[in-house]
């Protein structure tokens, strides 16, 4: 599962002279938190997951695990007579992964099913965090050397850039939203990870 907010700020200063060839950086802040459930058999896991598990989702009361990201863009728009120029766009993906973490002691067996569990739980969540840092090069792509023939304060140029900005995000929202129904669907991956797990 997965939460995410898009913010963008945006600078405008005059350039004299030849204007300095665009850029832009990316940051990946990755942070892992882990919430604790106890259980003797799977079907106790569950129920602790269900109980104590970050956000509500589909058949479940709570999710078993969530992605959250913050996505913000800081934008430089410098004017050279007539021209602006997107001169630095410097984006921060900021990923918080939260993953359940089992706390009791178990047998053998339930050990050997709860890695097979945890190991899908977290491959889906890293699935949700490699969409995110996709969206994050083809934004950066998709504007830089963004430059139009604008007004003094550059609005047009301001404008342009958070519309792209924006357009690239909803594109990864949907896949990300795709992704999840695949993954969601009854009899799909994330079914089988829990009955596996129930298993006894």
């Amino acid at each position: 599962m997965r939460v995410a907010v898009l913010t963008c700020l945006a600078a405008i200063g005059a350039l004299c002279g030849l204007a300095p060839s665009a850029s832009a950086d990316t940051k990946v802040l990755v942070k892992t938190r882990t919430y604790d459930i106890s259980g003797t058999t799977g079907a106790a896991l569950i129920e602790a997951m269900d109980r104590k598990g970050p956000k509500r989702h589909g058949f479940m009361t709570h999710a078993i695990a969530l992605t959250a990201y913050t996505v913000n863009w800081d934008l430089e728009v410098r004017r050279e007579g007539d021209v602006c120029h997107l001169r630095q766009a410097n984006g921060t993906l900021d990923l918080t992964y939260t993953l359940p973490r089992m706390a009791s002691a178990a047998t053998p067996a339930l050990q050997k099913r709860w890695k097979r569990f945890f190991a899908g739980v977290r491959a889906h969540e890293h699935s949700h965090g490699r969409i995110a840092r996709t969206m994050m090069r083809a934004t950066e792509k998709s504007i830089t050397g963004l430059e139009f023939a604008d007004n003094w304060l550059c609005s047009k140029t301001h404008r342009e850039a958070r519309r792209r900005i924006k357009a690239v995000y909803a594109e990864y929202e949907a896949k990300q939203n795709a992704f999840d129904a695949r993954e969601h669907r009854d009899g799909g991956h994330v079914e089988h990870l829990v009955g596996a797990l129930r298993k006894q």
